[in-house]
């Protein structure tokens, strides 16, 4: 009876060490995130913009969950149990609660230090592409990160992971040439937006297609509203592969040519003149044109007028509208008080006398 007393009290005290042990690693961790909290909310008043207080709480969450387990690995292995297949299994156990921890550090690192640097940084750079990107890539990232965890889990629990691998990349191969439209988008996708020609709200017009102002990039489609206020949906591809017109690039100014023509019978020296002061005149004095000084040239014999036009620019392209229905009221109005004759479309019949007019034949009733 004295044996089993003392074995009994030698494993009620283990036991009692085991509880011991993981309750001042419990409380341990939970003093740690306190500590970890405290500072990095110390530092951000102090700092806000610095990325030292965004990666203290990226590492509260794991810090907590590996003292709780290393705790617990502990307690376990304290107490009075023989038997190495027991052992083995507390080691793989404590083996795949490590993983987990690192993966979530991992994990939270990558999306606080993303998510700081959409927020301090890339407002600062001069191109948008950080700003597109790293939301993908971040993606990509957190998947990759709980890949590489998962099958480090299944290595530690005896499953073999090379006819895994094996069987992920024909799979991966089979997915990827079904998905090879969405793939193919998702690229162009990134191509446009890192090439940088096409931005939000710009005014483009594909060749042969659609024309109206970009309202969002995706990594599928781009998406543009038409002068009509109609949604069109690109695919990034179709995009990537077209002739695309930017009406605001390199900048905002559009030029604007003005077509008109005059009699034959006209002073071409003062049509010109009068041309270049009327449009210079409205150039001064509307709010929808740019600093340029107007340029009018002849083009050509046309079949009723000398055609000339004249060359203006615009501050944008909405402006652009305005300017030339300025310019055609201003130049038409100036022509008609100076006399100017513009000429409907008219056709002359020369014939050399009257005797050659063919003779027309009368007809019976």
């Amino acid at each position: 009876m004295e044996f089993r007393e003392i074995f009994n009290d030698l494993v009620a005290w283990e036991s009692l060490i085991a509880v011991a042990i993981f309750a001042a690693f419990l409380v341990g961790a939970f003093i740690l995130r306190l500590i970890i909290k405290t500072t990095a909310n110390h530092v951000e008043k102090k700092s806000p913009d610095h990325i030292f207080p965004q990666m203290l709480k990226a590492a509260r969450g794991p810090a907590l969950l590996f003292a709780i387990i290393l705790g617990l690995y502990l307690s376990i292995l304290s107490l009075p149990i023989e038997g190495i297949e027991w052992r083995q299994g507390v080691t793989k156990a404590w083996t795949i609660g490590v993983v987990l921890s690192l993966v979530q550090a991992a994990v939270s690192g990558t999306r606080f230090f993303i998510n700081w640097y959409l927020k301090v940084v890339a407002p600062k750079t001069a191109t948008p592409l950080d700003d597109k990107l790293l939301p993908q890539i971040r993606r990509i990232i957190l998947i990759l990160l709980y890949a590489i965890g998962l099958l480090i889990i299944l290595d530690t629990l005896g499953v073999s992971i090379s006819p895994l691998l094996g069987g992920l990349g024909i799979t991966g191969l089979a997915v990827a040439l079904a998905l090879q439209p969405t793939l193919g988008n998702f690229f162009a996708g990134t191509y446009v937006t890192a090439d940088g020609a096409i931005n939000i709200g710009d005014f483009i017009e594909l060749n042969g297609g659609p024309a109206g102002n970009v309202i969002e990039v995706g990594w599928r489609s781009t998406k543009i509203r038409t002068i009509y206020n109609n949604l069109v949906v690109i695919p990034n591809s179709v995009l990537a592969d077209t002739i695309v017109t930017n009406y605001q690039s390199p900048n905002d100014a559009m030029s604007v040519i003005v077509g008109c023509g005059v009699s034959y019978d006209s002073d071409l020296t003062q049509v010109e003149s009068l041309a270049l002061e009327t449009a210079r005149s409205v150039v001064s004095s509307s709010s929808h044109a740019a600093d340029f000084d107007p340029i009018v040239n002849f083009k050509s014999f046309g079949d009723s007028n000398i055609d000339f036009y004249v060359f203006a620019r615009a501050i944008d392209r909405g402006a652009s509208f305005k300017l030339t229905s300025e310019l055609i009221k201003a130049i038409h109005a100036e022509f008609t008080k100076q006399n100017i004759e513009i000429n409907y479309p008219v056709r002359k019949l020369i014939y050399e006398s009257l005797d050659t007019l063919p003779e027309i034949p009368r007809v019976r009733s």
